[in-house]
């Protein structure tokens, strides 16, 4: 059995956990075995419906309401006490901040070694893994031994794609027996983020800014254009240590991994640590002073120029085509 440790959100699952069922999914066809998955919290029956395109036959969900709140170490002792019992050959989760603490959670309480931030996974005894090292900057290979395999898939290490045929999705729940230790530490309440927008792991389409925006009054202009292709703000690292922005608008190795279909870098300089963020994107568009800067050279178009004036005219532009007005001719 191949087990996929699933995050979600009121019973939909994250996209990285989509990512996650898609590598699982392919483990389990090249090992011949089924594809079964586990979750935990308040509302996690709900996600049987979508797992059921991604070739899973089994959700298995914690019964205990102590769970609906997150405790990493009472989240482990759940899944850790399930793996021991029903002995899948591999296990994988998301390689975000929540899905890395649990997995390392579980892996020190079942004593097995973890390959974290995995983008290529080849089965074999023992398995061939290709895994992020230094933020993203350095790619490793390594074998990973274990009568279990325990895996995290980096962010965006491959597209989610759903099966060819849908399974007929069975719930199961299970009761693990957990120790009032496990919940010293957890995250209760949640505050929700603002609502109303797209949400930066989820939006098509990213515009960035960075300390060349000027100030926080220049990131009108980068709203705009954000609302006006139905996308969603960005900032680097640099911005948010200004206070200009909120770190929930981050990009970065510290803050949200993106994988839009266009990133809009606006004054954005291109530190390693921001370009792990933005590595996924398909297109990466930078509007810079520099020619020189780092991101200016990892970008398939830019534009050297003012970010004020360059958005100035862009969104002038992209506001003429919305509204249908005819192309202007050249002077």
């Amino acid at each position: 059995m191949v087990l996929a440790f699933i995050e979600h959100v009121a019973g939909a699952p994250t996209m990285l956990s989509l990512e996650v069922l898609t590598m699982a999914n392919r483990l389990a066809r090249e090992m011949d075995t089924q594809l079964e998955a586990v979750a935990i919290g308040a509302q996690a029956t709900a996600a049987a419906g979508i797992l059921s395109s991604y070739g899973v036959s089994t959700l298995h969900v914690a019964d205990d309401q102590r769970l609906d709140d997150y405790a990493s170490a009472a989240w482990a002792h759940a899944i850790a006490e399930f793996a021991g019992q029903v002995n899948p050959r591999v296990m994988i989760g998301t390689a975000s901040d929540r899905g890395g603490e649990v997995m390392a959670h579980v892996a020190a309480r079942m004593t097995l070694p973890m390959a974290a931030n995995c983008t290529e996974i080849v089965p074999g005894d023992p398995f061939t893994v290709t895994r992020q090292r230094w933020g993203g900057s350095l790619l490793e290979e390594a074998h990973l031994n274990g009568t279990i395999k325990l895996l995290t898939l980096a962010p965006h290490a491959l597209a989610a794609e759903t099966s060819p045929s849908r399974t007929q999705v069975v719930t199961a729940a299970f009761s693990p027996a957990l120790d009032d230790k496990d919940f010293r530490v957890r995250l209760k309440p949640q505050v929700e983020a603002e609502t109303g927008k797209i949400s930066l792991a989820q939006a098509r389409v990213v515009v960035g800014g960075g300390r060349g925006v000027g100030s926080a009054e220049g990131f009108a202009a980068l709203e705009e254009l954000a609302g006006l292709l139905g996308g969603a703000v960005g900032c680097s690292r640099a911005v948010t240590s200004l206070g200009w922005r909120p770190h929930s608008d981050q990009v970065g190795q510290t803050g949200t991994r993106i994988a839009p279909d266009l990133y809009i870098a606006c004054g954005i300089s291109g530190a390693i640590q921001h370009m792990v963020g933005c590595r996924a994107a398909k297109h990466i568009l930078a509007i810079n002073t520099d020619p020189a800067a780092p991101i200016v050279a990892q970008a398939d178009y830019a534009v050297i120029g003012d970010v004020q004036k360059v958005l100035s005219a862009v969104n002038a532009e992209v506001r003429r085509v919305k509204a249908g007005e005819p192309s202007r001719s050249p002077a």
